[in-house]
């Protein structure tokens, strides 16, 4: 982007350019994935109504639960065991609860006539027991203690002692729930529950009771699914429980009242739906108390003296879960689902540009995918690569780039790397860019056709076909014999050793391709003149810009792209050939600069 230093920097517009395959196969690959697409988001719109502006239930619930039971208890009586019967109705059942919940009573322990006063301990743990004073201390007592220790060890029973405590006695004995349930019968018993919502965003209020409702009517989740009655037993029926199991020791149920209010003039709907389900683990262990149940006491006066009757209650806590959301039309959702759901389109271009980095030739002959190296598909797909893509490599100094003249691609070198001379470092290969022949059309050049000679790059069809005689002044890493020693110092020296060919052959300066393309005057002459038609040359001024011409016509030539032709190195050979035509007065060079 291009820095604001003026207004007609920032009152400016950029845009993509856009590379358009004709193709049958990717036309038809987008086209599905577009439809594809569509169809989602067109689906998700509808079904999930994205185009409404959704906010939370707030509630409020209040209940009320009916029936009656008969209780039938077994009480000892002068050894006799005799049957009691009593009558229990809403108050003795039902407890108030905080929150949206509320308790039914089903089982029950009592322990009637406690008085406040000194008894043995029930030996619930092993600190209760005892063999002598010296197993109680007195004042002291825990979590499992009915009361506080007086530091005596009383008879408990025929074969256990236990500390003696100032507490409620009798003390509470340890039995466990009756079976069945005293209270088994509140399966019967129904609840009606009163919910009230509100959408305060949307300005919407109501509730699940309406005007018309049957007050005798009771929950069917087919039948009757919006009645606000229920019947306690086809709650857990419908939660796949057995009420006069969970009865016994009581459990925790979840009553789910889930609004979806669509709240549009044109389709308003807003009913509850309800759902149950058990909230307690049902497979606890015996060992950590399961099911639910608290204690509460009944106080009287009995000749003046305070008692009272404890009752474990085990019972279910019914939980009301209330949730939903109210939604409304809004344009601004709409618009904001739009235009993040534009993106997505933007799949298919991914996906097709996978394709084509994937299945090109490029990756084909670097061995990543051996197996389509002669597919057609990967050839084409190149082509679509090189339109589409530009390879840019990081300008540093350090970088450079030699090409040989018997093979086909390009080597980078890093400098900083670079040990030794050029000619025998390894490098980087990296594919030969596209030529780019604008320039040579614009020349007047004539080539005689000469028959190819299969095997050997297209310049060097026109070297003579003898292999050049090594000369005797040539260094030892030439391989066509007419390269010369470097004259730079030693710490720059390796940048020049640097021949035209990798393995011995003919140079390349023999060809005549690089006697009209490098080495032609005319031709030169004609480029400089192309770039400044009314240039006038001076002696040595023509040779110094002749030579340099000739510098970047053979580094346009053998490199193809810009970005490799500034950091390129030219041979020994090329180089002290393109000096010997093009002279310079005194006769010193400076070598190789780096463009940066």
């Amino acid at each position: 982007m291009p820095a604001c230093c003026s207004w007609n920097d920032v009152l400016q517009y950029e845009t993509n350019k856009v590379t358009r395959i004709q193709s049958m196969n990717y036309g038809t690959i987008k086209w599905v994935l577009h439809v594809m697409v569509f169809s989602y988001v067109s689906f998700a719109l509808v079904s999930d109504k994205l185009y409404q502006r959704k906010e939370p239930v707030i509630s409020s619930v209040h209940t009320k639960v009916k029936g009656i039971a008969k209780v039938t208890e077994n009480v000892m009586e002068g050894g006799v065991m005799k049957s009691l019967h009593s009558v229990f109705d809403t108050a003795d059942y039902t407890f108030p609860l905080q929150g949206n919940s509320f308790f039914v009573m089903t089982n029950f322990l009592k322990s009637e006539g406690q008085e406040q006063k000194l008894c043995p301990e029930f030996p619930t743990s092993r600190s209760a027991l005892c063999k002598s004073d010296r197993d109680c201390k007195e004042g002291w007592m825990d979590a499992q203690s009915k009361g506080l220790q007086t530091g005596k060890c009383i008879q408990y029973d025929k074969n256990r002692k236990t500390c003696e405590v100032f507490a409620w006695c009798p003390a509470e004995e340890g039995k466990e729930a009756p079976r069945p349930a005293l209270l088994k019968s509140a399966e019967n018993f129904t609840v009606l529950i009163k919910n009230n919502i509100h959408f305060p965003g949307h300005n919407y209020t109501t509730r699940n009771i309406l005007p018309d409702l049957n007050i005798s009517c009771i929950f069917h989740k087919t039948q009757n699914p919006q009645c606000p009655i229920f019947r306690l037993g086809d709650i857990f029926q419908e939660a796949g429980e057995s009420f006069s199991e969970v009865a016994i020791q009581g459990g925790i149920m979840g009553i789910e009242i889930y609004w979806d209010c669509n709240l549009d003039s044109w389709s308003h709907h807003c009913q509850p739906k309800y759902s149950f389900r058990r909230l307690d683990d049902k497979y606890t262990n015996e060992s950590l108390i399961p099911g639910y149940n608290f204690r509460h006491a009944k106080y009287y006066k009995e000749n003046n003296v305070e008692k009272r009757t404890l009752i474990k209650a085990f019972g279910i806590r019914f939980d009301i879960l209330v949730f939903g959301t109210g939604g409304k039309f809004d344009i601004i959702q709409l618009v904001v689902y739009i235009g993040s759901t534009l993106s997505y389109f933007g799949l298919a271009t991914v996906f097709i540009d996978l394709i084509i980095n994937t299945y090109s030739s490029a990756f084909c002959r670097s061995g990543v995918y051996p197996y389509c190296k002669c597919c057609e598909v990967c050839a084409v797909n190149e082509y679509y690569y090189r339109k589409k893509c530009e390879l840019v490599v990081e300008p540093k100094p350090t970088l450079k780039y030699v090409s040989f003249v018997d093979e086909p691609h390009i080597r980078m070198v890093d400098q900083q790397l670079l040990g030794k001379s050029l000619q025998v470092v390894k490098g980087q290969e990296v594919p030969r860019p596209q030529m780019d022949v604008m320039d040579l059309s614009r020349l007047s050049l004539s080539l005689h056709d000469s028959p190819p000679i299969p095997g050997q790059p297209e310049e060097m069809q026109l070297l003579c076909k003898e292999v050049a005689p090594r000369s005797g002044d040539s260094p030892g890493w030439c391989q066509c014999g007419n390269c010369f020693p470097s004259r730079l110092p030693e710490n720059r020296r390796a940048l020049e050793e640097l021949c035209c060919r990798r393995k011995p052959g003919p140079c390349i300066t023999t060809s005549e391709l690089f006697w009209k393309l490098v080495l032609s005057r005319q031709a030169l002459q004609l480029l400089l003149l192309y770039q400044e038609p009314l240039l006038v040359l001076e002696e040595e001024a023509t040779n110094r810009r002749l030579r340099h011409c000739a510098y970047r016509c053979y580094t346009i030539w053998r490199f193809g792209s810009q970005d490799m032709a500034n950091f390129a190195i030219l041979p020994s050979c090329c180089r002290w050939r393109i000096r010997k035509e093009f002279p310079k007065t005194e006769g010193q060079y400076s070598g190789f600069k780096c463009p940066y």
